[in-house]
């Protein structure tokens, strides 16, 4: 099993990574670039499982050499685990990255990090209806004070691939 951290940069990928590692980690270049990533291992229900912090990207569609490296580390993990890690304060722009990676058919689950954050501006996010919107995991995460991150361990058995059109039509009747 692999676990791939992807958001934007600057969301608390690093940090979550830290968490859910103890901080054993492995930095790497991706074969042929200068980008590095970090890569290291957690125990999960008795077995080693890989998780890596990918290089932080706004889209899959690249517009620098992180970027691209990101997309690619995506497409050779096909069958690895998403933990879409997500600026609470900035969700619109955070859930392009997750509708995106969702439409590619990955089991995700996402991550709403800086939650103090987004509390501190007055951001209410309905994290129950976002889950039944999207039909995958939501939860709220503090990372940098450890809040939230074994729910989203404990969430990840819950995170399957979805079919885009169920979230099209469950989004229609919730605006």
């Amino acid at each position: 099993m692999k676990i791939l951290l992807m958001g934007h940069p600057n969301v608390g990928k690093s940090v979550f990574f830290n968490r859910l590692t103890g901080a054993n980690v492995i930095e790497s270049n991706y074969s042929g670039t200068t980008v590095d990533y970090t890569r290291g291992y957690m125990s999960l229900e008795g077995k080693e499982v890989e998780v890596v912090d990918v290089p932080g990207t706004f889209s899959l569609d690249p517009k620098d050499k992180a970027e691209e490296v990101a997309v690619a580390m995506l497409k050779e993990a096909k069958d690895a685990y998403v933990i879409c890690v997500i600026d609470s304060s900035k969700l619109e722009r955070g859930l392009y990255l997750a509708l995106q990676i969702i439409e590619e058919g990955y089991s995700v689950i996402i991550a709403l990090n800086m939650d103090d954050v987004a509390e501190d501006k007055n951001i209410e996010i309905d994290n129950q209806k976002l889950e039944q919107i999207l039909g995958v995991p939501v939860v709220s995460t503090i990372a940098v004070e450890n809040i939230g991150i074994s729910n989203v361990i404990s969430r990840l058995k819950d995170a399957k691939p979805v079919d885009v059109e169920d979230i099209t039509a469950r989004g229609v009747g919730a605006a």
